[in-house]
């Protein structure tokens, strides 16, 4: 009986082990130190690129992850997108339990497939089929394999061994063969630091290795990922999208391809379109003030949606049909613009980049398909103004913070240029606050006050005035969260477009604000505009710090205190001021019921290493602490 137990055993054991030699997805394999803080491990994330003509691209994937937990299933990535000019030839999963045991194979028709049209896209040709897969249990392995066959060789996947915070990395390769008469070209970001090898670099061939990379750590304030950590971005000097053979060795030489090529032939427009705009203008002759009257037409009569199809990322709809339609997407809109420009003699530019809030520039050393946007130059002098032409609400040459202080592609008849958009200085980020507030006897406040918006914060405060009723309400609870039992009794706004100016006026009540307690009542003077946002304490930290966008905060609050209290202390006045910006309050009183508070913050826009990070820490910790400095009365 022993025998054929230990038998047994021996059976099991050895199955087991020959099972996960076999192939390895074993989670028990996986070095703890790769484990460490991880949600996923890639096991192995291989791409093989075989670019065979200027006119035909392969690209093999094979993907191995092990997700430990709920929130590593974003690292599966098992999806592509396809449209006519890219197939996809085979795509297929497996799933493994924790064991490395084969639990259920996953074909092609157990993907879901989509279209890509969204809910702004107004039709679109382009689709995605993606691995839908709820896990009953955690880890798991999923071994994913892909084949893309495409005519687009415009672009070239980037490679980004490092998938997301908090993955590791025990294996990930890329390998590419390309002709050697396409004009191939390459540029490596963030290697320092991480273990990877370029193990082939020849005129026909490239490879890289990347083994055994720990978590990298999300860190508050940290700059995007894309910029901590490494990648390769690549691309020919001769490519092809969507029927046409297109050239990039300079950025002047990209942009008359685009120029002559793509946006060639799109700005038609019926004559009586023309007649309607130079009756517009009348006998107006600045170019600004002839673009100012054009925009706002545009902003009235067209509306944005997506269009993907065809050449779709690239090529604009033709003018003539936005004008019969009234819609059309960043492309669109923007060319109509200039077209309509044109029929009043004012130039303009079609300008590429990377519209998003965190900003982030077209890499001006690597001339290639870039960005995810489009808006439109008008030269202004040795400057120029930049239109929004997706907005109906943006003021006329107002970039808010979605296409700020970044590089971009300006596309000219005579070639492309990188230029900087504007940049708003910290100070311009203004939001400047006038009000009062009295309190009764029984801790109630009642008070009004106005607070003007510009630069970065009109972006952040403009789209409050079209919020429903109860969205605004909600807002300001949220904006006043230091301010219990807040009722809003009175709301009123002014859109300056003109002076890019946003202003709130607002009246609010709130029961109990002055707490009191033996005859005393206490509270913060700094009722309306406390910084409350904590900076984390990061103990070794190891990213720089980035302040993205600098702003500056005017106060002044006339504070009515009861009658039947007298100031038994009251904050002393309180400056700093260091590399990270400059903090002021002044408590002034003006009579024995009556206090002005005072208030300047100024936070600069910068980049920082990681051992400045405590020090900013403790410049917003002592902000914060004045800020929320106390006020104690006695009853009289």
């Amino acid at each position: 009986m022993k025998i054929k137990m230990l038998l047994v055993s021996l059976v099991v054991f050895t199955t087991f082990t020959v099972q996960s030699q076999k192939n390895d997805y074993s989670a028990l394999l996986i070095a703890d130190s790769l484990k460490e803080n991880a949600n996923a491990v890639v096991r192995l994330n291989q791409i093989d690129i075989v670019i065979a003509s200027q006119r035909d691209m392969t690209i093999n994937s094979t993907r191995v992850i092990t997700v430990l937990n709920e929130k590593g299933l974003s690292e599966i990535d098992a999806v592509e997108n396809y449209d006519k000019k890219t197939t996809v030839k085979d795509i297929q999963a497996t799933i493994y339990d924790a064991a490395g045991k084969e639990i259920k194979k996953i074909k092609r028709k157990d993907f879901k497939d989509n279209s890509a049209a969204g809910g702004s896209t107004l039709f679109s040709d382009s689709r995605y089929i993606y691995l839908d897969y709820t896990p009953t249990q955690y880890p798991f392995t999923v071994v994913y394999e892909s084949k893309l066959e495409t005519s687009t060789t415009a672009f070239i996947p980037q490679w980004y061994p490092i998938s997301n915070f908090f993955v590791s990395v025990e294996k990930s390769v890329l390998n590419v063969t390309y002709p050697d008469n396409l004009g191939f070209k390459k540029m490596e970001f963030n290697f320092a630091n991480f273990n990877i090898q370029k193990t082939i670099d020849t005129s026909t061939q490239l490879s890289y290795t990347a083994i055994n990379i720990p978590v990298q750590k999300q860190e508050d304030y940290s700059p995007s990922y894309s910029s901590l950590f490494p990648k390769v971005m690549m691309g020919l000097e001769l490519f092809h999208l969507e029927d046409v053979d297109g050239r990039a060795k300079t950025w002047k030489e990209f942009g008359q391809w685009y120029y002559d090529d793509i946006l060639s032939g799109t700005t038609s427009l019926p004559e009586g379109t023309k007649e309607k705009m130079k009756t517009l203008i009348g006998d107006e002759t600045d170019p600004i003030k002839k673009a100012q009257l054009i925009y706002d037409y545009v902003q009235k009569k067209s509306r944005y949606v997506s269009i993907q199809v065809g050449i779709g990322g690239w090529k604009p709809m033709f003018a003539n049909d936005v004008d019969r339609l009234g819609y059309g997407d960043c492309k669109a809109l923007t060319n109509y613009t200039k077209a309509l420009l044109e029929t009043v003699g004012v130039p303009s530019y079609n300008t590429v980049l990377y519209g998003d809030s965190h900003k982030k520039d077209i890499e001006s050393q690597f001339v290639s398909m870039q960005g995810n946007h489009m808006i439109l130059a008008i030269p202004n002098g040795d400057y120029y103004t930049w239109l929004e032409c997706t907005s109906q609400d943006a003021p006329f040459g107002f970039q808010g913070t979605f296409t700020d202080d970044r590089d971009v592609l300006v596309i000219k008849p005579d070639g492309g240029e990188i230029v900087h958009t504007q940049k708003y200085i910290d100070k311009y980020n203004s939001q400047i606050s006038s009000g009062n507030y009295s309190l009764a006897a029984n801790g109630d406040l009642a008070g009004k006050i106005e607070i003007v918006s510009k630069g970065s914060q009109y972006s952040q405060k403009e789209p409050i005035e079209n919020l429903q009723p109860t969205e605004k309400e909600q807002h300001y609870k949220e904006y006043w969260n230091t301010i219990n039992n807040l009722k809003i009794n009175n709301l009123s706004f002014l859109n300056d477009k003109s002076s890019v100016s946003f202003a709130e006026k607002v009246e609010i009540s709130a029961a109990n604000y002055g707490n009191l307690l033996s005859g005393k009542m206490m509270f913060a003077i700094n009722a309306y505009n406390q910084y409350t946002t904590s900076v984390k304490r990061i103990r070794n930290r190891k990213n720089p710090f980035e302040i993205q966008r600098g702003f500056a905060d005017i106060d002044q609050i006339t504070v009515a205190l009861p009658k039947e209290f007298a100031i038994e202390f009251l904050p002393t006045n309180f400056e700093l001021k260091n590399k990270f910006g400059e903090y002021k309050t002044e408590f002034i009183k003006k009579d024995d019921s009556t206090i002005v508070y005072k208030r300047s913050l100024s936070i600069k826009k910068g980049f920082y290493s990681n051992t400045e990070y405590d020090e900013y820490r403790l410049f917003i910790d002592q902000v914060s602490r004045n800020d929320n400095a106390k006020i104690i009365l006695t009853k009289i």
